[in-house]
């Protein structure tokens, strides 16, 4: 019983985390723009490249730097990544909230992509509690989460932006220096030292940490589907301030209430649908679900003529939700357990390639179809952009998932040994579970 209370109180801890960690993330999304075209004197369209820039440097720390602290989570434990990464977060947002010129938010961004290992350290924090046949539901959680985060985060910060614009900012940095403190305070480490393994230099960079994994085929057609998606939804956040401003008028609290909203679907699907539904239907089902409504949806704002069409897709966005904890949850069962590190490592450095393209590309194609002088006027441009990698996720995960027969496909993290890796042990924190009836599926 104390053993499954303590497990209870330790995953309340990281999704708190998480959740701290997106509501300081939210909170400035609504207000950038603004600050942009303060620090510029220029217009929505240059803004949004500037934007674009701002999001690669962090994407291209966050790509370097994944693997390396991946596995050094690993090797010395998930607590001490995470608390560093959110002290990082913090002088990050400090640094923008006072920036008198551009080159100061570049500075910001380049240490937030350098410490922004809190999601990647977090999900293997949740692989180190959970069962594996559990991690579907657990990572829609953590999905849930993220998605309560920018529930609050971007309505407080389109509230606080009616302040002014490095407001949101200051916010943010209490709330991450907040979060700093809860973890330092409440949060066990959740990786024995029995379970950690030595420091690989060879693997802890990009291509190296894909490389360790390349004995585990399913694992690399995996990542490419998580490539293609998230190309699509890191572009989301970054173009949706810039298009509502050119295409609707909103306002910075429009655009933290609509975001918000969102957000409320967003969870729900990954907190309430997720797990039954792949109990019901399988993970592989389950995410294809989630990618066809994703395109649909981003097929849809591209051509929204009004604001009501615009609302209508955006909640159909909310579906796809389901996708990222159940690729995440076939992800988990296809290497051994004292690998989870490495894994997400290898995940957010894919997640983090692609945050150094979507966004950028996004930006650079919305200037493009929206600047004043432009013969070809289409702001909506890269949401069908963003479409099209989805679909190509769609594919590439349905034929993943015929060809290494997903589905039926036994857990590797069931039996934890690995070449070329120390035998993982079983010694860790009490696994959550729900149900004491609901056992792992027979194999």
């Amino acid at each position: 019983m104390q053993a499954a209370t303590r497990s209870r109180l330790t995953l309340a801890c990281i999704l708190i985390t998480i959740l701290l960690d997106m509501i300081g993330v939210g909170i400035i999304v609504p207000v950038l723009p603004e600050l942009l075209e303060e620090l510029t004197g220029g217009s929505v369209a240059n803004a949004a490249v500037i934007g674009g820039y701002l999001v690669f440097a962090y994407a291209l720390m966050q790509f370097l730097f994944s693997p390396v602290l991946g596995n050094l989570s690993d090797r010395f434990g998930r607590r001490p990544v995470l608390l560093a990464s959110l002290l990082g977060l913090t002088f990050d947002y400090l640094m923008m909230s006072i920036a008198p010129f551009v080159w100061y938010l570049f500075i910001g961004r380049i240490i937030a992509g350098i410490a922004g290992a809190a999601l990647a350290t977090a999900t293997a924090y949740m692989a180190d509690i959970t069962p594996p046949h559990k991690r579907t539901h657990r990572f829609g959680l953590i999905g849930a989460a993220f998605g309560l985060g920018f529930i609050i985060g971007p309505v407080i910060g389109g509230e606080l932006g009616e302040l002014g614009p490095r407001v949101p900012f200051f916010a943010a940095a209490g709330i991450a220096f907040a979060n700093f403190l809860f973890g330092l305070l409440v949060l066990p480490e959740s990786l024995p030292k029995a379970n950690r393994r030595k420091f690989n230099i060879k693997r802890a960079n990009p291509l190296g940490a894909v490389m360790a994994l390349k004995q585990y085929p399913s694992v690399l057609w995996l990542l490419a589907v998580l490539f293609f998606l998230q190309l699509a939804t890191q572009a989301l956040p970054t173009i949706f301030s810039y298009f509502t401003v050119e295409v609707f008028n909103f306002t910075s609290s429009t655009i933290g209430r609509t975001l918000g909203a969102f957000g409320i679907g967003f969870a729900f699907s990954q907190a309430v649908l997720a797990g039954p539904l792949s109990k019901g239907i399988g993970e592989p089902a389950v995410g294809i679900v989630g990618l066809l409504f994703a395109a649909t949806a981003f097929a849809g704002i591209a051509f929204s003529a009004d604001v009501y069409q615009l609302y209508l897709f955006i909640a159909v966005g909310t579906v796809s939700g389901l996708a990222p904890p159940a690729i995440n949850g076939v992800l988990s069962r296809q290497v051994p357990d004292n690998s989870q590190g490495e894994l997400q490592g290898a995940v957010n450095a894919a997640s983090s390639l692609a945050t150094i393209i979507g966004p950028l590309g996004a930006t650079q194609i919305f200037s493009y179809y929206s600047a004043p002088d432009t013969a070809h006027y289409f702001p909506g441009a890269p949401f069908v952009a963003c479409g099209i990698a989805v679909v190509m996720a769609l594919l590439i995960f349905g034929i993943a998932a015929w060809r290494f027969e997903l589905t039926h496909r036994p857990s590797i993290a069931d039996h934890p040994v690995a070449p070329d890796l120390p035998p993982p042990g079983q010694l860790r924190v009490a696994p959550i579970e729900d149900d004491p009836d609901d056992n792992p599926p027979r194999r």
